[in-house]
């Protein structure tokens, strides 16, 4: 299956074009050659709502018999948005398919190669199934373990500080680690922060899906954050909220330890219909999400607090030995100019 490899790379380049677009769907993109190897169409799936990739390639064709055709994800058998790829591709006339990982939505789960098959189709697969698995991993989680994806951003000082003991923390990182923060933002359904942050920074964090932990209701609704996409706010359920405005929901949460219960509120946005979320705010509410963070973004500037009154990242957790340590592994590094990010993965992530 070598001599696939170089058309399924392009599969997972086109399918990254629409990056944060495609929610509650995956990426995918779509390589179709003819007998002699050539690359006759392209396609990926540019937005919820909007053809398949397979669709978006096949559709650009006036002929498509005895070409064989490979992506990344296994081609649908429902109706859905769209109808079923797998119908498209027998009406086409392809040949052969090649697919990089089965579907785990389990409306799919095999059917659609069945399908395939049963039609006289050659079907050749898994290709690259890690690489697809990784790109499609919010996806996968989404309807394996029926719960939201939750990744966490945070920039500290090469001694883990994300402030100074008063709370100063602009800037720490450079303009151009900061952009590279609002462009990770873009990957996620939604963001999410504490009042806290709210108060000290006022920051816009421009995104469609807003969620803000405020426990007492202290926030100031004048606020930046407020002025602009659909904000979800948590509060302690034994409080009486204002009324909802247009794009402001009032949303109760119990209380556990004096913050507002985590567990619950991943869950609550899960059945609202957000498949993920990115986590930015301080150490304390940081280190209570640690548990339940799939993935890390941790940008790293070349400067030494060298306080140990400043405020760190993760806080919070009282542990008495390393093997109590929250674990991850690394996944990529990237050089920000002067900045460092760091991307990690969670080994034994808590399920929710």
């Amino acid at each position: 299956m070598k001599q696939y490899i170089t058309y399924m790379t392009k599969c997972l380049e086109l399918a990254r074009l629409a990056r944060g677009a495609t929610s509650p769907n995956p990426m995918v993109g779509c390589v179709i050659v003819n007998e002699q190897g050539e690359i006759v169409s392209t396609g990926y799936h540019h937005k919820y709502g909007e053809n398949h990739a397979e669709r978006d390639a096949l559709l650009k064709l006036d002929n498509a018999k005895d070409c064989t055709l490979i992506v990344n994800l296994e081609p649908c058998s429902h109706y859905g948005k769209t109808p079923p790829c797998a119908d498209l591709i027998i009406e086409k006339g392809i040949k052969k398919v090649v697919y990089g990982m089965k579907d785990p939505n389990p409306i799919v789960a095999g059917r659609g190669l069945k399908k395939l098959t049963d039609a006289g189709i050659e079907v050749i697969g898994p290709v690259m199934e890690e690489e697809c698995k990784k790109l499609n991993e919010i996806f996968i989680i989404n309807h394996t373990q029926k719960r939201i994806f939750t990744a966490m951003k945070t920039a500290t000082t090469i001694d883990g500080k994300i402030a100074a003991y008063n709370g100063n923390s602009k800037w720490i990182t450079s303009e151009n680690a900061r952009n590279e923060g609002k462009k990770i933002r873009g990957f996620y359904d939604a963001i999410l922060t504490s009042s806290s942050t709210v108060t000290a920074d006022n920051p816009e964090m421009h995104h469609k899906n807003k969620i803000i932990l405020d426990r007492s209701l202290k926030t100031d609704i004048n606020s930046k954050i407020y002025k602009q996409g659909e904000i979800y706010i948590f509060y302690d359920e034994n409080l009486s909220p204002p009324n909802n405005f247009q794009n402001i929901h009032y949303l109760p949460a119990p209380v556990k330890n004096e913050q507002l219960d985590v567990k619950y509120i991943l869950q609550t946005i899960f059945d609202i219909g957000i498949r993920s979320v990115l986590v930015e705010c301080g150490g304390l509410l940081n280190g209570s999400f640690l548990d339940y963070t799939d993935k890390l973004y941790h940008f790293v500037a070349p400067k030494i607090l060298g306080d140990n009154s400043g405020k760190s990242a993760f806080d919070g957790k009282k542990i008495e030995e390393i093997s109590q340590t929250t674990n991850f592994k690394m996944e990529e590094i990237k050089i920000i100019e002067p900045d460092l990010l760091v991307v990690y993965s969670k080994i034994n992530l808590k399920n929710l």
